[in-house]
């Protein structure tokens, strides 16, 4: 197994954009360097080849919790007993998955058709982070 971790708040993969000039249409889109700065982290820490095997891999959304769900004052550091334990926020669990294995692509895998098991979940976390771990299969 193999983990790579990204630190900041997970992104999750957005619709193209479009525009039009006169009767030409275009797309493009907005998360450049987005996913820029992802693929920086994922290339700083995988230093091999690409794989070409089959692979399960399992993304692990952390968001951070908004100050809403801790108390005040002496009660900063604890979570209020309203607080929800899972994170169903605005972000689609395979958009995040999309967004990641895209920053992968060429770089860690050499393209995503080799996941065959893809496992992405959101949780509450003190910092954000998206841990990745990769289990390359045997065929």
């Amino acid at each position: 197994m193999d983990k790579i971790v990204i630190p900041g708040t997970p992104i999750a993969k957005a619709r193209p954009r479009f525009f039009r000039r006169g009767k030409y249409i275009g797309t493009y889109s907005g998360q450049k360097t987005d996913e820029g700065k992802a693929m920086l982290a994922i290339q700083q820490q995988w230093d091999r080849p690409p794989l070409d095997c089959p692979l399960y891999i399992r993304i692990i959304c952390n968001f951070p919790r908004p100050k809403v769900h801790y108390g005040t004052g002496r009660n900063a550091d604890k979570l209020k007993p309203s607080a929800p334990h899972y994170c169903t926020n605005s972000k689609d669990v395979d958009n995040l998955a999309k967004f990641y294995l895209d920053c992968m692509n060429e770089l860690v895998f050499q393209d995503d058709k080799q996941v065959i098991r893809l496992v992405c979940e959101k949780a509450w976390a003190r910092q954000g982070s998206v841990e990745i771990e990769l289990y390359p299969l045997e065929e």
